[in-house]
């Protein structure tokens, strides 16, 4: 395959504001299916439905563009493998079982992917309340908690590892109970703002990237080189 092969099948990424993936004219909570609308309902605060709306709408921005094709006739669904019900779980898109997605929001933010191989997003508020680190002797190997203990920023970096983590876990790498298990300790824990570090885990390709205008750590993990691209932007 060409280089410029590669690139067109690689993985999409992209990240923005909750209110700047509404703003898109073919944007809304008409594109969500019934099952959508329900789980958005159950959100006790606007903030929180505007989230889960963006990033739902996102993903398909993202599908939409891998396959040419209209967002307004892609399908999102979700089911559990533990307990079969459709309200969560890993999303897929029904009538395109080769596509892969995956999708993560946080408050105002949003980050999706599709790829014609399995891809796993996250993204994280470098600027969240609350301490992540209670739960590092949990979900880190004793080498990572050692670079984060020993890091002069230990809350971001610990925040790195943990978006890293979690896009393992969407890509079906890792569990909840196995993270303490994935040593991600080679992997450098600094990724300044601008250009995305790019990096392998296994036979994994990890993107990580500091989004500066929303203070936001991003990873994303495929088996091929994902790419970030903008799908927000209004012509």
């Amino acid at each position: 395959m060409t280089t410029e092969a590669q690139e067109q099948s690689a993985p999409l990424v992209a990240v923005a504001s909750a209110d700047a993936v509404l703003r898109r004219p073919e944007a809304g909570e008409h594109l969500l299916t019934a099952m959508e609308r329900e789980r958005a309902a159950r959100f006790r605060h606007e903030s929180g439905r505007t989230d889960f709306t963006a990033g739902h709408v996102l993903v398909r921005l993202c599908a939409a563009r891998l396959l040419d094709v209209p967002v307004a006739g892609l399908v999102l669904a979700q089911q559990c493998p533990d307990c079969g019900l459709a309200d969560h779980g890993k999303p897929y898109l029904p009538d395109h079982p080769g596509v892969h997605v995956s999708l993560s929001h946080t408050r105002g933010v949003v980050a999706a992917g599709a790829g014609f191989q399995p891809v796993g997003v996250d993204v994280e508020l470098s600027t969240r309340g609350g301490s992540l680190s209670s739960v590092a002797r949990r979900v880190l190997a004793p080498a990572e908690l050692a670079l984060v203990e020993a890091d002069p920023e230990p809350e971001r970096a610990f925040l790195r590892l943990w978006v890293r983590k979690e896009s393992l876990i969407k890509i079906g790498r890792a569990t909840l109970d196995t993270l303490g298990r994935v040593d991600l300790s080679a992997l450098p824990l600094t990724v300044p703002p601008g250009a995305p570090l790019r990096s392998r885990y296994e036979d994994l390709h990890l993107l990580d990237w500091t989004d500066p205008e929303h203070a936001a750590a991003v990873a994303a993990v495929s088996t091929a080189p994902p790419r970030i691209v903008e799908l927000t932007a209004v012509g």
